[in-house]
């Protein structure tokens, strides 16, 4: 991928910023995740929802709004996102060129993508790429309350090496939580993808078997699927198919449908206003 260079000046300081880049950890070399801490008390928030960051460049404010990955219940140490890097001069080529201690913008949070309280049904989570985001604060908060829910996730990516959050799904599966992780990948035959052993195709072409495999009860499960319109439209269909009434369909389209990803700007910020809560 072709990164254009990237010659804002970004503002250090500025009256506006209310917040700070205190961590970063790379997954490869277009996905990251970002933690941003507010200064002063941070802000109470739903899992699901999100929130939007920026900075100044060149006096003016670029930002973004992404789902949150981590927990409400931590958010005193800071909201991560876990964010690809967009090859257009928008927000993402100013967010990867930030050092940690940054002072940034945040706001928020917005969205009601949001899990329904004691809901004892199977949730089966559906997403591609960093769509996954809002799945790991659902996870996380449901697991530090000690009331995890039965809950498929079904996770697909391009390359075995986007699979963002792989290895804390593993640890959860190998600690015996009701959680069961289906990733696959869209492109086997490529050799970046050598040795993968599991699960193969788009992740709205798994579905089907991933309903029977699990034995899922139409009456017993509520889905949620986040990612890419085009995909959200497939794997509603297929879960209808396999009997969800669509009260049991929740959805979170991470840009308009029908308009180019690349031309919606970042792909890991929530995009539709009835489907994100953003205006």
């Amino acid at each position: 991928m072709t990164i254009p260079e990237d010659t804002r000046v970004i503002q250090p300081e500025s009256e506006r910023y209310n917040a700070e880049l205190v961590s970063r950890r790379d997954e490869t070399d277009d996905l990251a995740y970002f933690v941003v801490r507010f200064r002063g008390e941070p802000v109470p928030f739903e899992p699901g929802q999100y929130m939007t960051i920026g900075v100044f460049a060149d006096d003016r404010l670029v930002q973004r709004p992404y789902s949150i990955a981590s927990s409400p219940r931590t958010a005193d140490e800071g909201y991560e996102f876990y964010v690809r890097l967009v090859p257009i001069l928008r927000f993402t080529t100013l967010l990867w060129r930030l050092p940690v201690g940054h002072e940034m913008r945040m706001t928020g949070p917005k969205g009601r993508f949001q899990l329904e309280p004691d809901d004892d049904r199977t949730h089966l989570f559906i997403s591609t790429g960093t769509g996954i985001a809002p799945f790991i604060s659902m996870i996380k908060t449901d697991l530090f309350d000690g009331k995890p829910r039965r809950t498929i996730v079904a996770h697909g990516v391009s390359y075995a090496r986007e699979l963002g959050y792989r290895r804390e799904f593993e640890q959860w599966e190998a600690d015996g939580l009701p959680i069961s992780y289906v990733p696959t990948v869209s492109r086997p035959a490529d050799p970046a993808n050598a040795g993968w052993t599991g699960r193969t195709g788009r992740v709205d072409a798994i579905l089907d078997d991933v309903c029977r495999d699990f034995h899922l009860v139409p009456e017993r499960t509520v889905a949620y699927i986040c990612g890419n319109p085009e995909m959200i439209l497939k794997a509603e269909a297929i879960v209808r198919a396999h009997g969800l009434p669509e009260p049991h369909v929740k959805k979170e389209l991470y840009w308009p449908k029908g308009k180019d990803a690349g031309l919606a700007g970042d792909t890991s910020s929530p995009r539709v206003p009835e489907m994100a809560g953003q205006g």
